[in-house]
């Protein structure tokens, strides 16, 4: 019985004003593995009339999706399920009758939040998910409303629900399903219009970076990677994908590649708020958050999961699961920033030295497989699994390095973590460690120093180490091979 588990189950039910959600998971060696993920298109805003009355059809959607959640709630402890309304439901004048039929369908009562709880819990779940440690803006863009957030690690200094929303704004400047520049344009200064109200406050706090934690940036994110863009949002690519929309006369022609039938809909209005808060508060760039409501309402109920650094919580969680040796894999990681501290003109993108640790900590994954395909097994653990603090391009990179962490040398295909020197360097590096580590003893490291001109590696080491250290030279100087074919030039050095 669940009861008695070790890794007891918890269940975060999200009532949104577009989208029902059900996320039920488990707790393993200090991270979440996710049981079941349920969603249903309910679009309870939709059924608001001018008096703020939720239809009876949109209550009955809402119920059958209920019935539907119901049976997987019978086996999880009532103090590990929380279930949550949000803007529709804080705005419907007849709510009550829907939560009333709502808790006999479930067992448990809904909560239905306040905009500003909804905004502080949309920030843990983003804190708990997201890497870095910048102070942040976080977005997230729902059915009813948009929570815009400020805060750095896990406190939030700036908490505002503005009530816009996809689903409310498709109904409002998209009625008649047609995709003009008037509509588009009074959809976007219809959200001009209220996000006026925070701008000046907003930007006297300041934010280093941004993130959008909402099914529309997901969209967009998805449209851009199947174009061929990288995952960054910026205005530009706004603007460009409001263009390819305006190719279409109605919603119903919508054929945008990466856009999914399920978000076509919803998506001109997502879209015209997402633009609206970009050139309000001059946001220069986005990337998608690892997390929102539902995160926030599982993490807040584990109280262990309380950890300030979520990358650092994600290796060791999958460290431990795959039994890692993670004294070694650490001396791989200190080996590896060391080469790097010995490159300071390569001048790598900020997250790059997270990613090379990543890529250092995680190297012997796919052993746990199989050895002699590891490299290959490492790429698809890692494309597959759930990487809280990283996002989906760096899932990838870290996946390719991993694939070619050792053995013949291949070029990195397409990414979009890093720029493609800048992720070469990073693999050079991590084959380096891995050979100069593969004693396992941290008493047996060598003392080295590499110089670098341009593109090209000098690895010294002492002469009678490498005499004492036949089967490490001959990999050493295999490596030099490899890489200097791939038109990275690289030489090992005996120095006295």
């Amino acid at each position: 019985m669940e009861r008695n588990s070790v890794s007891p189950l918890y269940a975060a039910i999200d009532l949104g004003s577009n989208s029902f959600h059900m996320w039920v998971v488990r707790e393993v060696n200090g991270s979440v593995q996710t049981l079941a993920k349920i969603k249903r298109k309910v679009r309870l805003a939709a059924g608001l009339n001018n008096q703020n009355e939720l239809s009876q059809d949109a209550i009955q959607r809402g119920l059958d999706c209920l019935a539907i959640f119901a049976e997987r709630l019978q086996d999880i402890k009532p103090d590990h399920i929380r279930i949550v309304g949000t803007a529709a439901l804080r705005t419907a004048v007849n709510a009550n009758e829907f939560l009333s039929q709502a808790h006999s369908i479930l067992g448990y009562p809904v909560s239905v939040i306040a905009g500003k709880e909804e905004a502080r819990i949309i920030y843990q779940g983003v804190a708990h998910t997201s890497g870095g440690s910048d102070k942040r803006l976080v977005v997230d863009i729902g059915g009813a409303s948009t929570e815009v957030i400020i805060g750095e690690g896990f406190d939030a200094s700036a908490l505002t629900s503005l009530k816009i929303g996809c689903v409310t704004w498709l109904e409002r400047y998209f009625k008649d399903r047609y995709l003009t520049s008037v509509n588009f344009d009074a959809a976007i200064n219809g959200a001009k219009e209220a996000i006026e109200t925070i701008i000046e406050r907003y930007t006297h706090q300041g934010w280093e970076t941004c993130v959008g934690a909402s099914g529309t940036v997901q969209a967009l994110q998805e449209i851009m990677l199947a174009q061929g863009m990288d995952e960054i949002i910026t205005l530009p690519k706004l603007k460009r994908l409001q263009r390819q929309a305006m190719q279409y006369e109605r919603l119903e022609d919508l054929d945008i590649e990466g856009l999914t039938l399920e978000r076509a809909l919803v998506f001109p209005s997502g879209l015209s708020i997402l633009i609206a808060l970009f050139e309000s508060l001059e946001i220069e760039s986005m990337t998608l958050a690892g997390g929102a409501l539902r995160e926030g309402l599982i993490y807040e109920m584990m109280d262990q999961m309380r950890h300030h650094d979520v990358c650092s919580r994600t290796i060791m969680s999958m460290q431990q699961r795959f039994q890692l040796d993670h004294t070694h894999a650490d001396n791989v990681s200190d080996m590896a920033l060391a080469l790097l501290a010995q490159c300071p003109s390569w001048q790598l993108e900020p997250p790059a030295e997270n990613l090379l640790q990543a890529a250092a900590k995680l190297h012997e994954i796919g052993a746990s497989i199989e050895f002699k395909k590891s490299g290959e097994h490492a790429a698809y653990l890692i494309k597959h699994m759930d990487l809280p603090g990283f996002t989906r391009a760096q899932k990838n990179l870290i996946a390719e390095l991993l694939r070619r962490h050792n053995g013949p040398l291949t070029s990195l295909p397409e990414q979009h973590a890093l720029s493609a020197p800048s992720a070469a360097r990073l693999l050079r590096l991590l084959r380096l460690a891995i050979i100069l580590c593969h004693r396992r003893d941290q008493n047996c490291l060598p003392p080295f120093s590499l110089r670098m001109e341009d593109n090209k590696l000098t690895l010294l080491l002492s002469a009678k180490w490498l005499i004492n250290n036949p089967l490490t030279r001959s990999e050493l100087t295999q490596e030099a091979t490899r890489q200097t074919d791939m038109g990275w030039p690289m030489t090992v050095t005996a120095q006295d």
